[in-house]
């Protein structure tokens, strides 16, 4: 079974990846070509959590010239998202005022990731943590505990990591959640220009 799924993701057109808005609503990657995509897997119990501010402030300033965040809340890291979708919804909308999509738990590593994460993971590698964020020891501390050659694969480490997809479906860069607000602006204003 497993098998037949990788081999099935692996032929998978981007554009094809079914998605599910945290309200039902079902939609397609296909929706999103020619814009500017920020990916990013969320929780609302994490010490990243207030990036969600930043990235509402990011989205604002860059839309109308193309730019989407598509945001993924995920419960796999120490489970820092246990609401059901509608708490997730409500807590996004009210203490970030957040905008953008949100959709569905999602589940962003191991065998049962998203096809969408595959893909991300799979184009983009895992490059280590910003050694000057003060969180970056911690991460390394908790990721080595569960698993001491966790920076040998290309996984999602960590909540608010974030992959950034050019207009032709490129995915170009990836962030992790120590890296500054400061270089993903950076990277999504080259592309917005």
């Amino acid at each position: 079974m497993k098998d037949r799924y990788e081999e099935e993701w692996k032929q998978m057109n981007m554009n094809e990846i079914e998605l599910k808005r945290i309200d039902g609503t079902v939609e397609y990657m296909e929706q999103y070509m020619g814009k500017i995509l920020l990916v990013v897997n969320t929780a609302s119990k994490c010490g990243f959590t207030p990036q969600y501010e930043e990235l509402e402030a990011l989205y604002r300033k860059y839309h109308e010239k193309g730019f989407e965040i598509l945001a993924f809340p995920c419960n796999q890291f120490k489970e820092q998202e246990p609401g059901d979708d509608k708490t997730v919804e409500a807590f996004c909308r009210r203490n970030y005022g957040v905008s953008f999509p949100v959709f569905s738990k999602t589940e962003v590593k191991g065998e049962h990731a998203h096809p969408l994460y595959r893909i991300l993971t799979e184009k983009q590698e895992f490059r280590g943590f910003d050694r000057e964020h003060p969180l970056s020891g911690k991460l390394h501390e908790i990721l080595s505990a569960d698993d001491p050659d966790y920076k040998n694969d290309n996984d999602v480490k960590w909540n608010f990591t974030k992959f950034l997809i050019n207009r032709d479906g490129t995915v170009v860069d990836r962030f992790e959640p120590t890296a500054g607000m400061d270089k993903v602006e950076q990277a999504v204003e080259q592309l917005c220009r």
